[in-house]
């Protein structure tokens, strides 16, 4: 079964679709797909580092093209989507191709508060030293995934299995929860 992470930043979706990589799942995480784009010395790539750096999204039909091309890509494998869709556009544009391509998915929703979420990220921009993780930007991140991803919950449930992780928990716990709630 296929997978879509959802949650706001910083609660440890990519990091929790990262230890699932031993379970024979493939990674399709926007962020990251995106980020390798911006290190591109070639027009797509200045224009994505510019979006990235600015702290606003990429549109939305690139983000479908590459997540397209990435499941044409691995067809033999279960994928986990992480950052795709991070709104009604996306969402619209999304779960038909994954309908078209007979693909079958649950959501795997990720909970944290947005100030647990915000500390998180400031650990994060430490850590990984991003240049994307700004306190403007984290707020505009927040923001962003309240009014625009955290509805989409409410239109995946009439399609498909909605699966609730408490993200507040460490690391190791969370992923205890992923393999219970998943059977793995």
């Amino acid at each position: 079964m296929h997978l879509i992470f959802l949650g706001i930043q910083g609660s440890g979706k990519g990091t929790q679709a990262k230890l699932l990589l031993d379970k024979g799942y493939k990674l399709f995480e926007t962020g990251a797909e995106l980020r390798s784009i911006a290190q591109e010395d070639s027009e797509l790539g200045k224009e994505v580092k510019s979006i990235i750096e600015s702290g606003n999204l990429v549109s939305d039909e690139l983000v479908c093209r590459l997540a397209a091309n990435f499941i044409d890509s691995n067809k033999k494998s279960f994928i986990i989507f992480d950052g795709i869709p991070r709104n009604q556009q996306q969402f619209d544009k999304v779960v038909p191709m994954l309908q078209s391509k007979n693909i079958e998915f649950k959501i795997l929703n990720f909970q944290l508060d947005s100030e647990t979420a915000k500390k998180r990220m400031v650990k994060r921009a430490e850590i990984e030293n991003r240049t994307d993780d700004t306190p403007e930007i984290m707020e505009k991140r927040v923001s962003i995934f309240l009014e625009s991803t955290k509805p989409l919950l409410k239109e995946f449930s009439k399609i498909t299995e909605v699966i609730n992780i408490d993200a507040s928990h460490s690391i190791e716990d969370v992923n205890i929860e992923v393999h219970n709630k998943l059977g793995l």
